[in-house]
């Protein structure tokens, strides 16, 4: 033991992985118990497997991903789980602890991604003996991940009411001004003023490309590469950094070279459907349509294919995965209101997405700041 009361230990002499147990979607009964898998809630159930707070790790698939249920949960098989009454450590300490030890290294399966009990169990650390200073330390980390979770919830808030005017506009024609005179057209009745055109009519639509990953100089450079990969890891509305860059030779290679910010991105297969608008130049890889709407704002727009996504998969094809061409795209018709119509609502609207922005770039500060203390504080480097 250290001077300043931190202890050498393994994993195993403060907790202990249980494995989950098997739970097909079939046998899954309505309830509200969260189902965890390697990769998080994969639904809910009406029984519990651990019927306390507790810890899930990745053994199968997700390898090493750490998860934190504050309510009864159940654990699958491709899972371990750690129970609150059988440590002795604070369980949030434990569960900050967990995610720095990366247990993603331990895979011993070049087949199927696997984590071995015995392995895990055996992670050496040093860890704070006093129960106050590991509250102190998961303190200060809940506290950032709390205000992390508070500006996902008011963002999603904010969407839902953004999607909710918006149905109630241009799907129900409940709109300021509405006199309830509808005319007839190709898409049924819409009201009188509005008219029926192509989506390749009223936006520019580019697609992209991945530059030779076998030529070092295409890489690594100062300029955004989005892959679909970057919305669906985060979730967001706006696209505010992407994981890859390239270099100016690399941007050459690609037609659509480097599209603006406020570009509104589509991905078009595998899966159709992620959308984020991007805020900052960025250039695309072949997983996208990139829209740059002409008479109306980009933001009109994703709520429309949000609100009519099954429209843009049903013109989709492919043997081995559906994708959404851009002559597809172009093709498909859309009920354009009046020009005063679209302006109250983007009056209305856009500054919700201003908001939403916003807390977007807060999550992405708070995570770093996060990340940033958490090796720190897990070391014993900053003391609390």
């Amino acid at each position: 033991m250290s001077s300043n009361g931190w202890k050498e230990v393994t994993l195993n002499d403060i907790a202990y992985l249980n494995y989950g147990k098997s739970l097909i979607a079939n046998d899954r009964k309505k309830g509200s118990i969260p189902v965890y898998s390697s990769s998080g809630i994969t639904g809910q159930h009406d029984k519990a497997l651990v019927n306390e707070e507790g810890i899930i790790i990745g053994r199968k698939g997700n390898v090493g991903s750490v998860f934190y249920s504050n309510q009864p949960f159940y654990c699958i098989d491709t899972a371990y789980y750690i129970k609150k009454s059988e440590i002795i450590c604070d369980i949030k300490y434990l569960y900050y602890l967990l995610k720095t030890l990366r247990l993603d290294r331990l895979n011993e399966d070049s087949a199927v991604p696997g984590l071995n009990r015995d392995t895990a169990h055996s992670q050496t650390f040093f860890y704070p003996e006093s129960i106050e200073t590991q509250r102190r330390i998961a303190d200060i980390l809940s506290a950032l991940d709390d205000k992390i979770e508070l500006n996902r919830q008011t963002n999603a808030t904010l969407e839902a009411i953004a999607q909710a005017i918006f149905k109630e506009w241009f799907v129900d024609f409940n709109f300021p001004g509405a006199t309830g005179e509808l005319v007839e057209s190709e898409l049924g009745m819409i009201p009188k003023g509005w008219k029926i055109t192509k989506l390749g009519e009223i936006l520019d639509i580019k697609g992209g490309t991945t530059p030779s990953t076998k030529v070092p100089e295409y890489w690594n450079g100062e300029f955004s590469f989005a892959t679909p990969k970057d919305l669906s890891s985060n979730h967001s509305l706006f696209l505010l950094k992407t994981d890859r860059k390239i270099t100016s030779k690399g941007v050459n290679q690609i037609s659509s070279g480097t599209l603006p910010s406020g570009t509104l991105l589509l991905s078009s297969r595998a899966p159709i459907g992620y959308l984020a608008i991007s805020d900052i130049p960025v250039s695309v890889n072949q997983g996208f349509i990139a829209i740059n709407a002409k008479e109306i704002s980009n933001i009109f727009i994703l709520l429309w294919l949000k609100n009519n996504i099954e429209t843009v998969i049903g013109r989709a094809n492919g043997s081995t995965f559906l994708e959404i061409s851009k002559s597809n795209f172009r093709e498909i018709k859309i009920i354009l209101p009046d020009k005063k119509t679209i302006y109250l609502f983007e009056k209305l609207i856009l500054p919700f997405f201003d908001y939403i922005k916003i807390n977007e770039k807060q999550i992405i500060s708070l995570a770093t700041i996060r990340d940033n203390l958490l090796p720190k504080l897990m070391n014993g480097e900053i003391e609390v």
